[in-house]
């Protein structure tokens, strides 16, 4: 009788131990790895990657290259032509449309929309200071902000800026282009 109490006893604290072992672990929440340190976070979502001019993008990509580096399939797309719409959160959305020729990126064109003014500032101030430190001697006039690169090899090109706000929206447009 007393074997039978002491196995059910040890059953007993089994099947607590058992229980006390299996409680859910809690998962760590990790902040994810900063691309962009110093600059605001969108810019991580935005432009992405610190190679290439953008998105880790040069131009004279090919089209495969381009859908590679997107999230989604573009929501309009044609030979010479992809286009991309991304919502970065409630109050931010931006559109990307890719202009090719002969399958040979020629032109980025990226507006950033925003009901929050203040943010739409604090972008405009980091992709001014992201691409000046990336591409040096920018020019100012009637409100674009204009990076030329004539670097090595590469043919030049050029990132222009400008900050389209109005006094309920902030919208910031940037182009990336070929210099002919």
């Amino acid at each position: 009788m007393r074997f039978l109490s002491n196995i059910i006893l040890v059953t007993f604290i089994l099947a607590i131990l058992a229980v006390a072992c299996n409680e859910p672990k809690k998962e760590e929440v990790k902040e994810p790895t900063r691309i962009f340190n110093g600059y605001h976070i969108l810019l991580d979502e935005i432009v992405r990657s610190k190679s290439g001019i953008f998105r880790g993008l040069e131009l004279n990509t090919k089209t495969d290259s381009i859908k590679l580096v997107e999230k989604a399939a573009p929501m309009e797309s044609s030979p010479g032509h992809l286009y991309y719409e991304y919502k970065a959160d409630s109050l931010t959305y931006y559109s990307i449309e890719y202009t090719l020729n002969n399958d040979s990126l020629e032109e980025i064109d990226v507006q950033i929309n925003t009901d929050d003014l203040e943010l739409s500032s604090y972008l405009f101030c980091d992709l001014k200071d992201y691409y000046a430190n990336k591409l040096p001697n920018p020019t100012e006039d009637k409100g674009y902000v204009v990076y030329n690169c004539f670097e090595g090899q590469r043919k030049p090109f050029v990132v222009s800026l400008s900050d389209n706000s109005s006094p309920t929206k902030g919208i910031i447009n940037m182009v990336i282009y070929k210099d002919k």
